[in-house]
């Protein structure tokens, strides 16, 4: 059950507005079958995470340059890949309403900016004119430094935000950030013990109350 006052809102995208499941699994399928890697190993650490992150924790002995080769290339592959890709139920509807009655929204995500804008655009989910990609990040999930740029974008505390996550290293930077966060999914870990979740988006309703608005559902 949610029912919170807040002054802006911020996402995660990847299984909190875009359901990029088969895309993710596959690319790290292929990274673990050329390196010798249990996929499910990287999968279970993967998520929430920068690629950067991903391949210096399986690959640490790998120069730095060579690690960079790898995630471009990684990222190359997944451009224009879209097939499968789609809105987590009622994403785009409840985006859209926090829109159209002016609230500020800001998307955080691990994703490159092309990437996230592919895959928000397949997903038929409107992206946010405030974006916090992984180019603009220096420090991946779960280290706060994304929320707290996305609040930064909107001019509004984090902690007077409502964040949606899906990802245990999402979770913890949203929550490091200060921001109320609301988990979206069936995670269950130790850092989303006590928190609201959502299976989907569409028994959520927005109402403006002045400056500020109440999101319930």
């Amino acid at each position: 059950m949610i029912d919170v006052v807040v002054s802006g809102v911020l996402f995660d995208m990847d299984g909190t507005l875009v359901d990029s499941t088969a895309v993710v699994e596959e690319a790290w399928s292929r990274f673990g079958a050329t390196h010798g890697i249990d996929p499910v190993e990287i999968l279970a650490f993967s998520h929430g995470r920068q690629t950067i992150d991903t391949v210096r924790r399986f690959l640490p002995d790998l120069p730095e340059d060579e690690q960079r080769d790898i995630v471009d290339a990684m990222i190359a592959a997944e451009i224009g890949y879209v097939d499968g890709i789609v809105e987590v139920p009622g994403a785009g509807a409840f985006v859209q309403r926090l829109l159209d009655l002016g609230a500020p929204v800001a998307l955080v995500t691990s994703a490159p900016r092309e990437l996230a804008v592919e895959r928000m655009t397949a997903a038929g989910v409107p992206v946010p004119e405030a974006l916090v990609p992984s180019e603009d990040a220096e420090r991946s999930k779960p280290h706060p430094e994304g929320y707290l740029r996305g609040a930064a974008l909107l001019g509004v505390p984090a902690e007077q935000c409502l964040a949606f996550e899906d990802a245990p290293a999402g979770v913890e930077a949203a929550l490091a950030s200060g921001a109320t966060t609301v988990v979206v999914g069936d995670l269950e870990a130790s850092v989303t013990a006590g928190l609201p979740r959502i299976a989907g988006y569409t028994g959520l309703t927005v109402e403006r109350e002045g400056s500020a608005f109440r999101i319930r559902g």
